[in-house]
């Protein structure tokens, strides 16, 4: 089944119910419109340090660093230099360094620490830093010069970390890149860029397809579904869709676990930081899983694990959709392990199959800025600034709560797009796919088009495809309700 868009009415009231159930949203759940004054004025006087600071630092930029992110991102917080290292690669992973922009106990730390990270809706973000910080003298944007935590990371031939160092440099980021432009190039239809990174993109997807093997052999769990998304265009109308990761963003997402897994490795042989942990999947939600993969006929051998078996779905097949979608109930309990001194009980993460730190996204999420710092001091022989390791108690509860927070905006956003998507067609039949039974609660179909999941009354096979009929859209509320009428031969 395609994975479609399709764009919501313009300046009529299908756009204005968006507009409304996007006000009601930020107001029911608090995200911050602007920053205090006093944060302001102390975020426009460390864009003075943000450069002095820089250029203190020993310099890295003849390296021909780029970045890749979503198309229009501003808030760059990660670039990258790749280079072949004899029979494996060397890379270099540049991260955004606030460490002496953010002061500990000042207005814009105990602000950020209010927000715990960036909240993102569909018209415009509420962001962790003040953007005059995020978006401009702290991100890594190209033909600028910029303080960063530089990872060093070696890998052998088959891609497992060898040697993995980091420390404060200044950098210049000469490219950037989208991922749809990333994956032009590599199938040699795209524009170059820039003669001296292009050339890295085919090590970045050697790179990228050598961990996903390592991530495989370790047992770890990747779930690539693809993301429902609202975008505001610049006639202001939304679009409505799903959007399929393309294999580049699989690549980029790769290196960042890798620096990640390499940040957590370090904290645990020092004995301090925080990890990102989640638990195993629990027997009963394993047992459940693969009755409702016998149920829809598809084959999971015995001896063949979850995670592996996870990588055989194909998002695009209806039946297999359903099983993708029943999947997200293993990756349950995912949070933040603080320790100091006394290794943690539990240090992995259970999808990466391996210890692992949130270091990589300093701007966007406040965790990784202590993170980041305490990698630095442990392998410079220094000790852990004390401010970070007063921190490290506090961090679970407010990134949990900012994770919680974050999660129910988008989810409402998007319910309030879908809803007032299809206000207008209440009676109208549609061509779905069920993809959840919950019972006597229902079901949970996904529309064929436009980009639309929701809950349906009636009774029918997972993985069945169905048609139905909308009964109710309220975007206000933020609910679509549908009824199964048949199949769409019916």
């Amino acid at each position: 089944m395609p994975l479609p868009s399709y764009r919501l009415a313009g300046a009529d009231d299908h756009t204005g119910a968006v507009e409304n159930a996007l006000a009601a949203i930020r107001a029911e759940f608090d995200v911050p419109d602007g920053f205090p004054p006093e944060v302001e004025a102390e975020a426009r006087e460390a864009v003075g340090r943000a450069q002095d600071a820089a250029a203190a630092l020993p310099d890295a930029t003849d390296l021909p660093f780029f970045t890749i992110d979503p198309a229009g991102s501003m808030d760059l917080d990660q670039a990258m230099h790749l280079e072949s290292d004899g029979d494996g690669h060397r890379v270099r992973y540049a991260i955004a360094d606030l460490g002496d922009v953010v002061r500990p106990g000042g207005a814009i730390d105990t602000e950020a620490r209010r927000r715990g990270q960036t909240l993102y809706l569909p018209d415009e973000t509420a962001p962790l830093h003040p953007r005059v910080l995020s978006e401009d003298a702290c991100s890594l944007l190209p033909g600028v010069e910029r303080a960063a935590y530089v990872w060093d990371l070696r890998l052998d031939a088959a891609g497992e970390l060898r040697e993995a160092h980091v420390a404060r440099q200044r950098v210049r980021s000469l490219a950037r890149y989208d991922y749809q432009r990333v994956q032009a190039l590599l199938e040699g239809g795209g524009e170059a860029v820039d003669p001296r990174t292009d050339p890295q993109l085919p090590l970045l997807a050697r790179i990228g397809e050598l961990r996903a093997e390592a991530e495989r052999a370790r047992g770890g769990a990747s779930l690539e579904l693809p993301d429902q998304e609202i975008e505001k265009q610049a006639d202001g109308t939304y679009l409505l869709t799903y959007r399929p990761l393309v294999p580049a963003e699989v690549h980029n997402a790769h290196v960042s676990l890798l620096t990640g897994m390499a940040a957590a490795d370090m904290m645990l042989a020092g004995g301090v930081g925080v990890l990102r942990t989640m638990p195993a999947p629990v027997e009963k939600d394993l047992d459940r899983f693969r009755r409702q993969a016998s149920a829809l006929g598809i084959a999971w051998p015995e001896s063949m694990a979850y995670g592996e078996f996870l990588r055989t779905l194909d998002g695009a097949n209806p039946t297999h959709l359903a099983l993708v979608h029943a999947a997200t109930g293993l990756f349950r309990g995912a949070g933040y392990t603080p320790f100091d001194g006394t290794p943690p009980e539990r240090s992995l993460h259970s999808a990466i199959a391996a210890p692992y730190a949130h270091v990589t996204a300093p701007l966007r999420r406040l965790v990784d800025r202590f993170g980041l710092a305490v990698c630095a001091a442990l392998d410079a022989g220094e000790e852990v600034p004390a401010w970070v390791r007063e921190a490290l108690p506090e961090l679970p509860e407010i990134m949990g709560e900012s994770d919680r927070k974050a999660a129910a905006v988008s989810r409402a956003c998007t319910n309030a797009a879908e809803a007032a998507e299809l206000a207008h067609r209440v009676g109208e039949s549609f061509e779905a796919v069920v993809v959840e039974d919950r019972g006597e609660k229902g079901l949970v179909v996904q529309l064929a088009e436009p980009a639309v999941v929701g809950s349906a009354d009636g009774r029918a096979e997972l993985g069945a495809r169905v048609r139905v009929i909308l009964r109710e859209a309220l975007p206000q509320e933020r609910r679509v309700r549908f009824e199964v009428a048949g199949t769409p031969r019916d």
